[in-house]
């Protein structure tokens, strides 16, 4: 979650990612030794980050972190935009993603569960209302600890190929 971004590495990678015209949606250290997934976006929050463009923040983070060392050694760097299963991080993602199916774990236990997977309703005053089951589980934001959505394939994904001539 974008909030839980260790304040050394925001600080780094934040006013790269805005020079490049992006936002950063997340940045998150898995795995040892350890990767530092950073995930960017447009303004327009559509996902449509060009591959030249995540290459070249790559790059200038990779400068960067050399330099500033927040890691503390040896590091592996991924950039990437959100994708197909985009990362819901901020408020305004839980926001642009209302009427989505979403996948969400929480912290700690809500209801006995921690997973959760529907139909996000609404998000408003730091609440999160998805439909489990035909019910409404509301989650607090705070309660949050990843959450992304799920595409749904429809017969127009796979009928654009069909129409397309082989060449």
């Amino acid at each position: 979650m974008y909030r839980d971004i260790p304040v050394k590495i925001k600080e780094v990678v934040e006013p790269i990612v805005v020079d490049h015209g992006c936002e950063l949606v997340d940045a998150e250290i898995v795995e040892r030794p350890p990767l530092l997934r950073v995930t960017v976006d447009r303004a327009a929050g559509n996902g449509s980050v060009p591959v030249d463009v995540c290459a070249e923040i790559s790059r200038e983070l990779g400068t960067h972190f050399d330099n500033a060392d927040p890691l503390r050694g040896s590091y592996r760097l991924e950039v990437s935009s959100p994708g197909l299963h985009r990362t819901l991080a901020r408020e305004k993602d839980f926001k642009a993603a209302c009427g989505s199916t979403v996948k969400l774990k929480t912290r700690r236990p809500l209801a006995g569960r921690r997973r959760f997977h529907g139909r996000l309703k609404s998000f408003e005053d730091d609440l999160v209302q998805i439909e489990v089951d035909g019910q409404i589980a509301e989650i607090p934001f705070a309660s949050v600890e990843k959450a992304h959505c799920v595409y749904e394939f429809s017969r127009a994904d796979f009928n654009s190929r069909a129409s397309q001539p082989e060449g």
